[in-house]
């Protein structure tokens, strides 16, 4: 089956309604991931059909979770999650955050291509990362614990913002570790169409404690 229809079969299923011009842009994304990756080893997932629901749709399945108007992506990696919400998402801002400055030329690359001019590249670890707005919606696909994490970027969360973190299995023990500065809203069990592995989002919000 081609590529361009699986992508539609995974939007549709996921309940994503997006123009065509944003799914060929998905899919180009896709393509210039697969040509980097031969040379930069961006991602363990060779295979572009397997890029599709792993890092595509896996990405697009936290749409809903979007708060505000202002999302960080932190470690990004190959810009994931962060570029494709971001092409969903035209309408917010995003910055995609990362300390591996080869991870990072690709993410800047993509940008351009895809002229992404809502989305900026930042090449620092997220401890030392000072903005000049902070941040409504933070994000975090397989990015330490979920406490380190926390711990990392709490300077970066706005009042009354959202730490959506992407993790695999229920993250039980990583919850359990949590302080009072951060409450769970809702841990909610993603369905990623094509990809037979669990997926859970974990959706935090920082407390009068966080300082």
């Amino acid at each position: 089956m081609r590529l361009d229809k699986k992508l539609q079969q995974g939007l549709a299923a996921l309940e994503i309604e997006l123009a065509v011009s944003t799914r060929a842009k998905l899919l180009a994304f896709l393509e210039l991931l697969a040509h980097w990756n031969r040379a930069y080893n961006l991602t363990a997932v060779r295979e572009i059909e397997q890029m599709l629901p792993r890092h595509l749709l896996d990405s697009l399945s936290v749409l809903p979770y979007l708060y505000g108007n202002r999302v960080l992506d932190v470690g990004t990696g190959a810009g994931l999650p962060g570029i494709p919400l971001a092409l969903a998402r035209p309408d917010l801002h995003f910055v995609l955050l990362d300390s591996n400055a080869k991870k990072i030329r690709f993410v800047k690359q993509a940008i351009h291509e895809l002229d992404l001019r809502h989305v900026e590249a930042v090449h620092t670890p997220v401890e030392r990362y000072q903005p000049p707005e902070r941040f409504d919606s933070l994000i975090a696909r397989a990015v330490a614990t979920i406490p380190d994490m926390l711990d990392s970027c709490r300077h970066l969360c706005a009042p009354g913002s959202r730490v959506l973190a992407m993790k695999g299995v229920f993250p039980q023990e990583e919850l359990a570790a949590l302080d009072r500065t951060f409450r769970v809203r809702e841990v909610a069990a993603l369905a990623v169409p094509g990809l037979d592995a669990a997926r859970h989002l974990v959706v935090l919000e920082p407390t009068a404690e966080t300082g």
